[in-house]
């Protein structure tokens, strides 16, 4: 979660918004990615998305091993690219400041871990608190 934790912050200096994901195989960090809509004008470029992207193309059964961490619980689009991918287990750092739907990934068979990691949360709080509009934007409010 920590690598998830840097790349949220790196997210934030660049001027986006703060939420991190990485994808672990065999215990190794093998993608690594941040919420980049603000910074490439994309309509797509959730953490989990971007995370994905870097890893570049896995085999199937390389998924099906993965871990992929995300700072925040991911929303309908990344749960269902993880869905669509076979990813067993996501963590999650915190769902608080949002919950994407944890209820049918665990329908769907994936091993859900919630953190509630208070550095998560308090990031979160505080970018929501500060630019509630980019927020918005971001979960299609």
């Amino acid at each position: 979660m920590q690598a998830a934790l840097e790349q949220a912050k790196l997210g934030l200096d660049e001027g986006g918004i703060p939420i991190g994901s990485v994808l672990v195989i065999d215990n190794v960090i093998v993608g690594r990615g941040h919420n980049r809509r603000v910074q490439k004008s994309s309509a797509i470029l959730h953490a989990e998305m971007d995370c994905l992207e870097n890893a570049g193309r896995l085999l199937a059964r390389d998924y099906q091993r993965a871990v992929l961490y995300s700072t925040l619980s991911p929303c309908d689009m990344c749960s269902g690219t993880a869905l669509l991918y076979r990813i067993p287990r996501i963590v999650v750092g915190e769902n608080q400041t949002f919950q994407g739907p944890e209820a049918y990934l665990r329908s769907r068979g994936v091993q859900l871990e919630i953190q509630n990691n208070q550095e998560c949360i308090e990031l979160m709080r505080h970018f929501i608190d500060c630019r509630p509009e980019l927020w918005n934007e971001d979960i299609g409010v």
